[in-house]
C-alpha cells in the first residue's frame, strides 16, 4: 500500500485570514504521529479539513486513495465532542446511533473498550465529568474499523493513571495498517508510542520527521519541539 494520507498544496482561510497555507504532508500506514503546534497554529482545522467537516479550502487531500470528500470520511474516525446529542442521552443510545450510521462500527469492540474506561452503559451524558465525556468518545472513535484515526486533543481531561492506562493501549486498539494523527498537550506521555512528529508552525508543515531521529539526538520528542521556539526567542 502507498500513502494513506496525501495532502498537496492545501491553503485554508476563514474570515479573510489565513489559517493554513502550502501544506503538504504525506504519511504512510500502520504509523501513529504526533501533530504539535501552538494553540491557534491551525491543528484542530487541519484536521477537520482531512474529515471533510471543513469546506472552501484550496488544494488536494486524498485517504486511502479517495479525494472526494463522501468517500475518504468513510476512511476516518475523528473523535466527536459529542455536541449533537442531548444531554439526557445514555451511553447505550449513543453506540446505538453510532451502530446505524456507521457501517464499520463494531459493537463487541465497544462493549470491550466501555469496560475498560468503566463507563455504564445506563449513564447520561449530563451525568459524566469531562474526563468521562472523553473515555467514552476515544472508546467510540476505537469502535470504528477504518484506516485513519483522528485524535484531537483526547486525553486532556482524564486523570494522570487513567492517562497513562489509555496511551499504554491505543496501539492495541487499531488495525496493523491503520495510522493514528493525533495532536495532544501531553507530548512526553505519548512519545514513546509515536513513529513520526508533525509540526504546524507559520501557518503549515514546519517539521515532518521520524520520531527515532530525535531520539537519535539524544533530546525527548518535547525537548526538540520547545527548541524550535527557544531558537526564536534567542
Amino acid at each position: 500500500m502507498g500513502n494513506l494520507l496525501e495532502i498537496k498544496d492545501l491553503t485554508y482561510r476563514k474570515n479573510q485570514k489565513t489559517i493554513l497555507n502550502n501544506v503538504n504532508l504525506t504519511l504512510g500506514p500502520g504509523k501513529i504521529v504526533a501533530l504539535l503546534g501552538e494553540n491557534g497554529a491551525g491543528k484542530t482545522t487541519f484536521m477537520r479539513i482531512i474529515d471533510s467537516m471543513a469546506k472552501n479550502y484550496h488544494g488536494t487531500v486524498m485517504v486511502a486513495g479517495e479525494d472526494n470528500e463522501v468517500e475518504r470520511k468513510k476512511h476516518i474516525s475523528f473523535t466527536d465532542n459529542l455536541s449533537g446529542f442531548s444531554e439526557n442521552a445514555k451511553v447505550e443510545q449513543i453506540s446505538k446511533f453510532y451502530e446505524v450510521i456507521y457501517q464499520d462500527f463494531d459493537v463487541n469492540e465497544f462493549e470491550q473498550l466501555r469496560g475498560f474506561m468503566k463507563i455504564d452503559s445506563e449513564m447520561r451524558l449530563s451525568e459524566m465529568s469531562k474526563g468521562m465525556r472523553e473515555k467514552l468518545v476515544i472508546a467510540l472513535t476505537f469502535s470504528r474499523k477504518v484506516d485513519l484515526y483522528l485524535l484531537d486533543e483526547p486525553f486532556s481531561g482524564i486523570d494522570a493513571m487513567a492517562r497513562k492506562k489509555i496511551i499504554n493501549s491505543i496501539i492495541l486498539w487499531k488495525a496493523k495498517e491503520s495510522t493514528i494523527l493525533v495532536s495532544d498537550h501531553f507530548v512526553n506521555e505519548i512519545s514513546s508510542m509515536l513513529d513520526e512528529v508533525v509540526i504546524i508552525r507559520d501557518h503549515t508543515v514546519y517539521e515532518h520527521l521520524s520520531a527515532d531521529d530525535i531520539r537519535a539526538k539524544n533530546q525527548s520528542i518535547e525537548e526538540y519541539y520547545e527548541g524550535l521556539y527557544q531558537e526564536e526567542e534567542e
